[in-house]
């Protein structure tokens, strides 16, 4: 049985992240006699089970590219969880490009970075891989239709710490495309936007204009709550006491925009005028994890896309994944709650 309560996520907004800069999740430990640790905080020898997620004990938050391959990989975890926040996903092309729109980019040279030491953490290239996929798409076009330049990319990347915060990477080929060695590359995220302004590079592709949800089916979106089934087993109560934290922390969300930019100002290594270029003024109201069946039916667009392009060791049964008790029970603790105030 666990003595600690793990917990990991990623440089991005979610309730459980907003949980933990409140406290909450260690109250949840201490009330359940567990210590709480966090790995980003652990230091390099517990690294990489924010990947591998075969820690017992860990609830994570983040990236579902690493989540599904981890589970691919035989890791025992439950989904219990998944949240759908709209990230900044575009095509970009440098200044003096005349590419518009998603037919011009037939023929180009696409920059994708390379494998890293495993699939778990080739996070970037499946990122890359599946956001040109779908620009090309809006104009009948596959990935047969462009050329891939491998970039190159840390290949043993590691779960931030504060000496890593300022040289963590969060965008993946500005270099090569400002050189001319590539003619698009596909960024994300807060400070995504941030680094295309600062060099001039023009978008070519909006995918959080241009398609549907469906579309837009990527790394972050949706992105799942994992947890070890050791701890699920074993202290079911931990699992459903952190969920209802995150249900708290959406909440406290929801009617308090000045305090959540500023956390994931932050979280995201962007300033609070990145995070709304990013995530839109009303990305608050819509951090509530859920099991739905519609964001279940999206996470499995992505499993079926990293399936097929080499990302995961295994199929497996995406139902058979899910738990859904923990949250249906950390929602009615949390009804009753604003029902009673």
């Amino acid at each position: 049985m666990t003595e600690t309560l793990w917990y990991t996520r990623c440089p991005v907004p979610t309730a459980s992240g907003l949980a933990h800069s409140l406290g909450w999740l260690g109250d949840t430990a201490d009330d359940a006699g567990l210590e709480f640790g966090v790995l980003q905080d652990a230091g390099p020898e517990l690294a990489g089970h924010h990947f591998l997620h075969d820690l017992s004990g860990l609830i994570r938050e983040g990236g579902n590219v690493p989540a599904i391959a981890a589970r691919a990989q035989g890791s025992p975890t439950r989904l219990i969880g998944l949240t759908w926040i709209d990230e900044a996903q575009a095509i970009l092309v440098g200044p003096d490009s005349t590419v518009d729109g998603p037919a011009a980019l037939e023929g180009l040279r696409i920059g994708v970075p390379a494998w890293a030491d495993d699939q778990a953490r080739s996070f970037p290239r499946a990122m890359a891989l599946h956001g040109f996929a779908n620009a090309l798409k809006l104009a009948g076009l596959t990935l047969a239709d462009v050329r891939v330049v491998e970039l190159a990319v840390e290949r043993n990347p590691q779960v931030r710490t504060e000496i890593q915060d300022q040289r963590r990477s969060t965008t993946w080929g500005v270099d090569e495309l400002l050189a001319g060695k590539v003619d698009a590359i596909y960024v994300k995220g807060a400070r995504a936007r941030e680094v295309a302004i600062e060099h001039g590079l023009r978008i070519a592709v909006d995918l959080d204009t241009a398609t549907t949800k469906r579309g837009r089916v990527n790394n972050g979106t949706p992105r799942p709550i994992t947890v070890h089934a050791d701890l699920l087993e074993s202290r079911p109560e931990v699992v459903v006491g952190f969920l209802a934290q995150s249900l708290r922390a959406a909440d406290w969300a929801a009617g308090n925009l000045d305090g959540v930019r500023e956390v994931f100002a932050r979280e995201t290594l962007s300033g609070p005028s990145g995070v709304i270029a990013a995530y839109g003024e009303d990305f608050h109201r819509g951090l509530h994890p859920s099991l739905s069946e519609e964001r279940v039916e999206l996470l499995g667009v992505q499993k079926q896309f990293l399936y097929t392009h080499g990302f995961l060791a295994a199929d497996f049964d995406l139902d058979a994944w899910v738990a859904a008790e923990p949250l249906e029970r950390a929602r009615e603790i949390v009804a009753a709650e604003r029902v009673s105030a």
